[in-house]
Parts: structure tokens; C-alpha cells; sequence
């Protein structure tokens, strides 16, 4: 599953970034989302997603948030 389809308010695990850009990898790890963290969808809205990683608050673009694959 990945972030589009998560559900809102409830905690995931990051699982795996599915991306062949390195440089999209490291923006990602520089946030704190790689896998094995926690990551929690705080609202959806058009074109992408609100996201909480570890104490920050990011609104992920729908195709990144399709790259996040959680569980």
C-alpha cells in the first residue's frame, strides 16, 4: 500500500521507497522518511498528502506519496 490509499490519523511503517532518483532518495532520508520509520498521514488533499515524520509536518506530492510504500 502507499500513501495515497492510507488512511488519515493512523500510524504506518515506511517500508520502502520505491524512486530511481538518488537525489528524491536523499531529500526523503533528510526528512526522516526511510524505511522502518513511522510515518502518519495527517490529512489528504488535492495533488498529494499532509504527513507527519518523526516532530515535522510535510505535505508529499501524489507522486511521491505513490513512491511511499508503507504497512
Amino acid at each position: 500500500m502507499n500513501l495515497l490509499s492510507a488512511e488519515e490519523g493512523k500510524e504506518y511503517i515506511i517500508l520502502d521507497i520505491e524512486t530511481d532518483d538518488e537525489e528524491l532518495d536523499a531529500f526523503l532520508f533528510s526528512l526522516g522518511c526511510y524505511s522502518g520509520e513511522p510515518i502518519t498521514v495527517i490529512s489528504h488533499i488535492k495533488g498529494g498528502c499532509v504527513v507527519s515524520i518523526k516532530d515535522g509536518r510535510y505535505n508529499i506530492d501524489s507522486q511521491l506519496a505513490e513512491a511511499i510504500i508503507i504497512g
